[in-house]
């Protein structure tokens, strides 16, 4: 017997979020009469859960797609959409503050609308929902789509509201959660994570923000453009710790001029609700202080979402914290059912996700032998400059004992830079020593995500640093400094012979 879904709500439910839940958990949205059997059954319509459930479906599988909560999982609705929606709306901000070293005088008093910033974050989501819809997937794709929540409940069967699909393959794309520290009073005084940031209406003045990751730092540096006061608090001594050190003093550099406080060294100690906000106890540096503001959002911590699957009656093997236990072809424990993206994976990226569930298809469908070792993953973190990165670091390099030249070129070297008056930042890339074989890169600059790309593409083709030297970049653009980087590797092999052959036929021939 057909069953209708559990309604969705998303705060606020205006206009642009009522169109986002009718697409992505419609409440008139019917479950179909299982098949007799699918070629595959996703857990999951995040990132990893889509592309598999598309993709197979397109090759003519039969798939099932189960989703308890929003499709589109956190990309969509609490992640990467939503979050440079504001980061993009905060670089207006960024820009009109700096217009006058460009000879533009805005007047004072120019007003930031915090409310009309969120509507249109909302807004955006709404009009790229359509492509994460139930109606998508199932007219576009043939996959039959189920709303509710799954559980394993026999050796070859899901159970999702009621119905019972039984499946060759399976394929475990439930992806993660947000969490919060175990802090005395944080609960009670309320706190913010990035699944509940988005649903802001009105901006909180005063802002602490806990963690200064890739996620923290983002958030710290759009909140401080649009208008809040932001604290930093980080527990070791320098933001983006695990990033490079050069490209992290860079961004730290930055937000100290834009007003953000730092608080390093920290660890907080419990918080407290008061009349006048929410009061954070914590020691730096071997001093106990304390700081008040209004809203408290948590960056730090990630949770796989495992529990109530009941993984036991199939015997996929996982652990609470790093989630999902995968070989390297992204097989479980049980050699029928498959696991990609958050679920399973170090790699915590939308488009880490996709690239996962392009090896599970070849794998779980065709017999592939596609390893997740064998990716080259590029990542981003969306501060203003951005950091952007590929490869090894060159601290892993020396972990392994493998030595290596690095070629650093600063964008006040890069006419494009300069124009722009975008010369905080750098290319680094680094590669097996005496070789151009390219182990590494970090780009820092406003657009260093659009850049990174290039050098990825020569790791993954196998192509040297000397052959990115000869492709011809257009002048005068900000990506000229991967090809600088590539003209000092050339530069090294004028050795003192190379230059007195080089001087010997240039003086025979003149």
């Amino acid at each position: 017997m057909s069953q209708t879904v559990e309604k969705a709500i998303v705060q606020p439910m205006d206009e642009y979020n009522q169109a986002l839940v009718a697409n992505v958990h419609p409440s008139d949205w019917v479950n179909p009469e299982p098949a007799s059997r699918y070629n595959l059954v996703v857990i999951g319509a995040g990132t990893a859960g889509l592309v598999v459930a598309g993709g197979a479906g397109l090759l003519g599988s039969k798939v099932a797609l189960i989703e308890k909560d929003l499709m589109g999982g956190d990309c969509l609705n609490v992640g990467c959409v939503p979050s440079k929606c504001m980061i993009r709306s905060s670089r207006v901000v960024g820009d009109i503050q700096n217009a006058d070293k460009f000879g533009i005088h805005v007047p004072d008093g120019t007003e930031i609308n915090f409310s009309a910033v969120m509507e249109r974050m909302r807004r955006v989501r709404a009009e790229i929902s359509p492509h994460d819809s139930a109606q998508r997937f199932k007219e576009e794709f043939n996959v039959d789509v189920f709303l509710g929540e799954a559980r394993f409940n026999s050796a070859d069967t899901v159970e999702v509201g009621g119905k019972i699909l039984r499946f060759k393959k399976a394929v475990i794309a439930t992806g993660a959660k947000a969490t919060a520290p175990d802090l005395e009073g944080l609960k009670d005084a309320g706190y913010l994570t990035n699944e509940t940031v988005f649903s802001l209406t009105e901006r909180p003045q005063r802002m602490a923000i806990i963690g200064a990751g890739p996620l923290g730092c983002e958030f710290a540096q759009t909140f401080q453009r649009l208008g809040s006061q932001v604290l930093l608090i980080h527990k070791n001594d320098h933001i983006l710790d695990k990033e490079d050190a050069d490209a992290a003093e860079i961004v730290q550099q930055a937000f100290i001029r834009e007003g953000v406080q730092l608080i390093l060294n920290s660890k907080v100690k419990r918080v407290e609700r008061t009349s006048v906000g929410k009061v954070i106890y914590y020691e730096s540096d071997g001093k106990e202080d304390s700081v008040t503001v209004d809203e408290i959002l948590i960056g730090v911590g990630r949770s796989p979402n495992v529990k109530q699957l009941n993984l036991e009656a199939v015997g996929v093997q996982y652990d609470m914290k790093k989630g999902v236990i995968v070989n390297d072809k992204l097989q479980t424990s049980n050699p029928r059912i498959y696991a990609a993206g958050d679920v399973c994976m170090d790699w915590k990226f939308t488009h880490a996700a996709d690239a996962a569930a392009r090896i599970v298809i070849q794998n779980s469908l065709f017999f592939g032998c596609k390893k997740l070792s064998s990716l080259t993953m590029p990542w981003v973190t969306y501060t203003d400059p951005e950091v952007a990165h590929v490869g090894m670091y060159e601290k892993d390099a020396q972990k392994k004992g493998i030595e290596v030249d690095t070629f650093f070129v600063p964008l006040n070297e890069v006419d494009r830079a300069v124009a722009d008056g975008e010369t905080a930042g750098f290319a680094k890339v680094f590669v097996n020593k005496g070789t151009d074989k390219i182990l590494g890169a970090t780009i820092v600059a406003r657009n260093a995500g659009d850049m990174i790309s290039e050098v990825t593409l020569a790791i993954v083709g196998n192509l040297g640093l000397k052959t990115l030297g000869s492709v011809i970049h257009p002048y005068p653009t900000q990506a000229e400094v991967i090809r600088k980087a590539a003209d000092e590797y050339s530069r090294t092999r004028l050795t003192p012979f190379i230059k007195k052959l080089l001087s010997w036929w240039l003086a025979w021939t003149r």
